[in-house]
């Protein structure tokens, strides 16, 4: 039951989300540690109807369609003490006065990158199968190719390249280690010996792309990071291989890797491009080589469910007087895909 102690929470996002995140079970124990209207739901910080409500909130948890947390939100909601974002990345979420006033800021990022991560390690095993080609020569043929033709399939020793040590990379890197795979990462944040720890040897980038049989994006979508993969580094990747992102479209050069693409020198696993979705009239959407699903790797249906418990998780934390324990500060998003 509520009590005057409990602390006034509430909640800021895409109310569609909410039941997702929010199974019963998981809104009865929020409901336990705060006080909180579940049928209330902000989308814009200066609706005045809400203003009664804003005034005493003590926590904004949010998700994905949350309004950002400006000068409007903090003038809004003076006795605002955290922010407890279920999604991901809170970098265009929580404005420069929300640090200035000393919030607790919260993710559930390292919980959404394990679907992210888990996704790509299914495409880098399927691709050193070969699964996608030979699926699509399969359909066409209705034949076995013969066994010859079979030499450059396999995961045995397979050069995988990681570009980005952010939370998705490293779980990335984490679920690889069983594989006998080669494994190698560029990122310019992390040293020699961090690398290694993680279980990749450190390249730089363009040597990454001239020696990797698939190539995966993990960096995060900034201004140095855009484009990062233009038409010269995509060349670079040897013919025949694969290059999937489930980062941002942002990082690759659409047109260059249309070109790339449509040539058939490489094969694509793409979740991610820009635009998002592609135009109707993209050819990427038609060709054998490229494998292109609709921004799925990260949590869907029933994996948002840990995004919610993660949150619960942490007002538990919040309530106690406790560090929470996937706080964020503001240099921890400078590598934070």
């Amino acid at each position: 039951m509520p009590t005057s102690q409990q602390p006034v929470a509430v909640f800021a996002m895409d109310p569609a989300h909410l039941s997702e995140l929010f199974p019963p079970q998981l809104m009865a124990r929020l409901r336990e540690l705060a006080r909180i209207d579940p049928a209330l739901v902000v989308q814009d910080f200066t609706d005045t109807a809400l203003a009664p409500v804003l005034a005493e909130a003590d926590v904004l948890i949010t998700g994905w369609g949350s309004p950002h947390i400006g000068e409007d939100a903090l003038a809004a909601a003076p006795k605002l003490r955290a922010v407890l974002h279920t999604g991901g990345s809170v970098r265009s979420l929580i404005g420069q006065a929300c640090w200035e006033r000393g919030l607790a800021v919260s993710s559930a990022v390292a919980a959404n990158a394990l679907p992210v991560a888990e996704y790509t390690l299914a495409a880098i095993l399927l691709a050193g199968k070969d699964a996608f080609g030979l699926r699509e020569r399969f359909r066409a043929e209705h034949a076995f190719p013969a066994t010859d033709e079979y030499a450059a399939v396999g995961n045995l020793g397979r050069r995988v390249g990681v570009i980005g040590a952010s939370r998705v990379g490293r779980r990335l890197l984490h679920l690889l280690r069983p594989f006998d795979l080669a494994v190698s990462l560029y990122d310019p944040y992390v040293d020699e010996g961090s690398a290694v720890a993680l279980g990749a040897t450190p390249q730089p980038l363009d040597e990454l792309l001239r020696t990797s049989d698939i190539v995966s994006l993990h960096a995060p979508d900034t201004p140095e990071t855009y484009r990062m993969l233009d038409r010269e580094r995509l060349a670079l990747i040897p013919d025949g291989g694969v290059l999937i992102n489930t980062s941002r479209g942002a990082l690759v050069d659409p047109n260059a890797l249309t070109d790339e693409l449509v040539s058939g020198r490489i094969s694509a696993i793409l979740d991610v491009t820009e635009p998002e979705p592609l135009p109707a009239d993209s050819p990427l959407y038609r060709l054998p080589n490229v494998f292109l699903t609709p921004h799925i790797a990260g949590s869907l249906g029933n994996e948002l469910e840990r995004l919610g418990r993660t949150v619960v998780d942490e007002l538990e934390l919040l309530v106690a007087g406790a560090p929470l324990t996937h706080g964020v500060r503001p240099a921890d998003l400078v590598n934070s895909a």
